[in-house]
């Protein structure tokens, strides 16, 4: 199924924008979305549809509209807000619209953000709305509610299985506000909206409660490889397991690479393979004979319009000049986005005649002037083409049907090769040089691209490599000591176009100004 559920704008569920502000107090303003919404399977299906679908669009009704106050709809996207956290923030990319009068950008590109960033705003607030629309359904989809409802037999089944989906997409962004901002509010299905402000967790708390809950819905969750596409199965679970273990030593002061091999491991044994040619992944029919993604969130050009997605991935990255048809956009092309210098340095010969991963255009590496598109190299990594070569159908020219991988193989190999170097047990060298090597043969084409050795500072080349634009690069930079740090810098790295250090608070975001002023239970993190 190429789109979760074929069509969002059937959604029954309603969550109001106007309570941002109250953390996660948001509750359902919709009337359809009570016993007659979840009077059967079917109807439970339809509501879990709106718990996916906060992830790929900005409201209900169309790209003007935003289930978010306070931020231009078309900038609300989760996906949009997420990247430019991630990759802006970074040696990847650099965006040419500081000026632009939504606000925000240059602060991400040149990290001197403050707790008044509209952006950072706008992902800690898409981030508790999607909690809260998966607490909504939590709440409706209780033993006793399911009893009282007369669900049953083969109907109990499904929906305890949606149930655990739903856990799924809760932890999913609970990682996120824990990598991101640290202690953010936090509220359940078993909290009674609007009765309080909501209380703050710390890291570490929500550390095990992102990672209790994981291991909760495992065996509730559907097999590997198993589910409708776009939708979370057990290798979800165990992917954000891994991911989340990776990092364990930054979010709580003690490492667990022994946890990160271990469910790394559950996702390579789960019968998943590379996709035989990388540029694939990220064409406009990546769904089709795609081997390699574990989740994605889908996207089409006709049915799921927004401008955040991947036809902001796409549009940002690409100018006028460069052609826009080529990209399957003929009326689009924003010329936003582009490389800092260091990202095709990485690879060396970035013209992708060795590495085929390298996909950039232009002749310029430099990042001289912060506000020219052309003063870097532009990436085309995502397309809204076809594997054939057609245009993927696009309402306006504009919009895409590229789906974003959220996890695939290729990460969990990395994975894997990082904790057995960083002293996880349970993995070999070799099997962690093997896995690298297999991704560098896809790269290649051939053996000629082989390591013969791992080091730390080669597995983090080779995220680069592997992962660029694929919003990782902040954790990444992080988990290496890289990030803050004076001895590795890039161009506008702390607002010299040389690069420079900058302080070390900066490895997690201010919690919002707004939100410090409207929920009194809440401490700003330290520098802010």
């Amino acid at each position: 199924m190429k789109r979760l559920f074929k069509i969002f704008t059937a959604i029954i569920i309603a969550i109001t924008a106007s309570s941002c502000n109250k953390d996660l107090d948001l509750t359902p303003t919709n009337n359809v979305a009570g016993d007659e919404a979840f009077n059967s399977a079917a109807g439970y299906k339809n509501v879990l549809a709106k718990v996916y679908g906060a992830y790929a669009l900005t409201g209900s009704t169309g790209s003007g509209s935003s289930d978010l106050g306070g931020i231009d709809a078309g900038t609300s996207d989760f996906l949009r807000l997420y990247w430019n956290a991630q990759e802006l923030t970074s040696d990847e990319a650099l965006c040419a619209w500081v000026n632009d009068a939504a606000g925000g950008v240059g602060e991400l590109d040149q990290l001197t953000w403050n707790a008044n960033n509209v952006l950072l705003q706008g992902l800690y607030t898409r981030s508790l709305y999607q909690i809260t629309v998966a607490n909504a359904f939590l709440k409706e989809s209780t033993d006793a509610k399911l009893s009282g409802r007369g669900i049953s037999g083969t109907d109990l089944t499904a929906v305890q299985q949606y149930r655990a989906e739903a856990r799924f997409l809760r932890a999913f962004q609970y990682w996120v506000l824990m990598d991101l901002f640290g202690n953010p509010p936090f509220i359940t299905e078993e909290s009674e909206f609007g009765a309080e402000a909501a209380k703050q967790i710390t890291r570490a708390e929500l550390f095990k409660y992102v990672e209790s809950e994981l291991l909760a819905i495992e065996p509730e969750l559907v097999a590997a490889k198993q589910n409708e596409y776009g939708r979370a199965d057990k290798a979800a679970a165990w992917a954000l397991l891994a991911r989340l273990y990776l990092n364990a030593a930054v979010y709580t002061g003690t490492p667990k690479y022994t946890e990160a091999i271990t469910y790394s491991k559950k996702v390579i044994d789960a019968g998943y393979s590379l996709h035989a040619r990388y540029a694939n992944l990220f064409l406009a029919d990546n769904n089709l004979n795609n081997p390699e993604t574990i989740l994605s969130i889908n996207y089409d050009g006709v049915y799921t319009q927004n401008f955040g997605g991947t036809t902001y991935l796409i549009n940002a990255a690409i100018s006028g000049a460069m052609g826009p048809s080529s990209y399957g956009i003929p009326n689009g092309g924003w010329g936003g986005n582009r490389s800092r210098q260091t990202l095709p340095e990485i690879f060396g010969d970035y013209s992708g005649n060795s590495d085929k991963r390298a996909m950039f255009f232009g002749s310029k590496t430099a990042n001289t002037d912060i506000t020219t598109f052309n003063d870097g190299l532009a990436v085309t990594k995502f397309k809204n083409i076809t594997s054939t070569g057609a245009t993927a159908p696009s309402v306006g020219g504009i919009y895409t049907s590229t789906d974003f991988p959220l996890f695939r193989l290729a990460e969990m190999y990395l994975i894997y090769a990082e904790a057995v170097l960083r002293g996880g047990t349970g993995g070999t060298v070799a099997q962690a040089l093997q896995y690298v090597n297999l991704l560098r043969q896809r790269a290649y084409g051939n053996n000629s691209g082989n390591l013969t050795f791992l080091s730390l500072n080669s597995i983090l080349d080779e995220r680069a490599r592997e992962l660029y634009w694929e919003a990782f690069r902040r954790t990444d930079l992080i988990r290496f000591g890289k990030f803050t740090d004076a001895s590795y810098v890039w161009p506008w790295k702390g607002g010299s176009l040389s690069g420079k250090g900058v302080e070390s608070f900066r490895t997690l975001f201010p919690i919002p100004s707004t939100d410090l002023i409207a929920n009194p239970n809440l401490k700003q993190n330290t520098g802010y």
